[in-house]
C-alpha cells in the first residue's frame, strides 16, 4: 500500500455490520481508486464458543468474502475474538486486537460501530477503536477521520433514555451504489430477513432514501464524526 492511496479501515463487530452500515460508502471509496480495509472482529475465538460450532464461520466467512467482491474488492481481515462475549472478555484484549489492525493498515480514515449500539460486542469494538486511535499518540498520527457508522438491528433499538441516540453529522451520497450495497447484502443468505425487518433489502433501502432525504438526494448513507484532523503537510 502506497501513502497516496487514501486507505480506509472498517471495524466490523461480525460479518455483515460493514455492509449493512456503510457498504455503499465502501462501494463509492473502491470505485474512486481508494483502498479499503473491513476487519471482521470476532468469530468461535480460541476456546470453545458456547453457542456455535467452528464451521458456521468457515459459511459465514465465505458469505463475506462474496460481499466484499460484490462492493468492489474490499480487502478482508479476521481475528477471533469470541462473538456474543466480548462484555466477558478481557478489555485489554480487545482494545490490542483493534490497535494490531489499525497498526497494520496504517487508515486515513477508521469506521467504528456506534457506541450505543445495543449489541455489546458494538460498544466494546468501539471504545477500543477510540483507545487505540488517540489523536497524540504516534500510530494514529494518519488517521485524520474517525466516524461512527450506524446498524440496523442494533443502532436504533438502544432507548433514548439509556443513551443518545445516532443523529448523523456526515453523510455520503449513495444513489449510483445502492444497487451494489443491496447486491452485497444478498450474499450473506444466513443473515436475510424478509418483510419489514430491519435487515431486509426493504428496510436497508428505506433506510438510504430516508438519509438522502435528509441531505436532498435519492440514497445516502450517514455517520458521526467522532473527530476530522487537518495536520501540516
Amino acid at each position: 500500500m502506497t501513502d497516496h492511496v487514501r486507505r480506509s479501515l472498517v471495524i466490523a463487530p461480525h460479518a455483515d455490520d460493514e455492509t449493512l452500515g456503510m457498504g455503499g460508502t465502501i462501494a463509492r471509496k473502491l470505485a474512486a481508486g481508494e483502498v479499503v480495509t473491513v476487519a471482521v472482529m470476532t468469530g468461535h475465538g480460541d476456546a470453545p464458543h458456547p453457542l456455535w460450532k467452528p464451521e458456521l464461520w468457515d459459511a459465514i466467512r465465505a458469505e463475506a468474502a462474496r460481499a466484499m467482491s460484490a462492493l468492489g474488492g474490499a480487502r478482508l481481515v479476521f481475528r477471533e475474538l469470541p462473538a456474543s462475549c466480548l462484555s466477558e472478555h478481557p478489555a485489554h484484549a480487545i482494545n490490542a486486537a483493534v490497535a494490531s489492525v489499525i497498526a497494520e493498515v496504517r487508515p486515513h480514515e477508521l469506521y467504528l460501530p456506534y457506541y450505543h449500539d445495543l449489541h455489546q460486542d458494538h460498544g466494546a469494538l468501539c471504545y477500543a477503536g477510540l483507545v487505540a486511535a488517540r489523536a497524540y499518540l504516534p500510530a494514529s498520527r494518519e488517521i485524520a477521520l474517525v466516524a461512527m457508522y450506524e446498524t440496523p438491528t442494533e443502532t436504533h433499538l438502544m432507548p433514548a433514555s439509556l443513551a443518545p441516540p445516532f443523529t448523523p453529522n456526515h453523510y455520503v451520497e449513495i444513489g449510483a451504489m445502492l444497487d451494489k450495497k443491496l447486491a452485497a447484502w444478498r450474499q450473506y443468505e444466513s443473515q436475510q430477513q424478509e418483510g419489514p425487518a430491519p435487515r431486509s433489502p426493504e428496510a436497508l433501502t428505506a433506510l438510504a432514501r430516508w438519509r438522502g432525504a435528509e441531505i436532498g438526494v435519492d440514497a445516502a448513507e450517514g455517520f458521526m464524526i467522532v473527530r476530522n484532523v487537518l495536520r501540516a503537510d
